[in-house]
């Protein structure tokens, strides 16, 4: 497995929040380049699946971004234990997908937290037309930046590539190799754009908040 960056100390990691608190950027660069060995923890329990380490690292790098996003360092937590909680709920989710597990058994199974620390399961972010459902649960608002950012930064390849790989907006997941093949290039080139895509994503929901 590749070597990440050292974890920053205590003194570093509270100054990071504390930037990050006020909106600076490069913080948030830093809190994430530096936890990446705590993805590569986690994704080592789940090495004996179908994914391949890089694929696993990519979902639970999206764990990662959430967590340092959402993370509120006055409600308890330290970062990495809120981080390792959200990079497994999104390894998770992808392991569900895999399985072909019914709505009926995985609709309110548990996929992440959102900004409170609460709970947050498929029922939650899916697109359905139980409207009476939907009203009496909180929608997550990074799910609407999502959508927005979606729709305005991304290129017709890059949503195609992201709609696939994550499942959005109803749709199947789908593995990088099967991307490739079902759009006919390499996997590579898929890994690429995915990341390409991921990085405006973030920057357009970031812009959102």
């Amino acid at each position: 497995m590749k070597t990440f960056a050292k974890p920053l100390n205590a003194r570093q990691e509270r100054e990071c929040l504390e930037r990050l608190k006020e909106g600076d950027q490069e913080a948030r660069r830093l809190l994430i380049e530096h936890n990446m060995r705590l993805v590569a923890h986690v994704v080592k329990k789940y090495q004996n699946t179908d994914y391949d380490t890089e694929d696993l690292l990519s979902v639970g790098t999206i764990g990662l971004i959430k967590a340092v996003n959402t993370f509120k360092a006055d409600r308890g937590p330290k970062l990495a234990t809120y981080a390792a909680k959200c990079v497994e709920n999104e390894i998770l989710m992808l392991l569900r997908a895999h399985k072909k597990y019914s709505k009926e058994v995985s609709l309110y199974d548990p996929i992440g937290v959102d900004k409170d620390g609460e709970s947050v399961s498929l029922v939650d972010v899916i697109e359905t037309d139980n409207k009476d459902t939907l009203e009496e649960l909180i929608l997550d608002q990074d799910i609407k930046e999502l959508k927005q950012a979606f729709k305005k930064c991304l290129k017709t390849a890059e949503q195609q590539v992201i709609q696939m790989r994550y499942g959005l907006f109803g749709s199947r997941e789908f593995t990088q190799r099967e991307i490739a093949q079902k759009l006919g290039i390499s996997r590579s080139y898929v890994s690429r754009i995915e990341k390409k895509a991921v990085e405006k994503l973030r920057r357009g929901m970031e812009g959102a908040g």
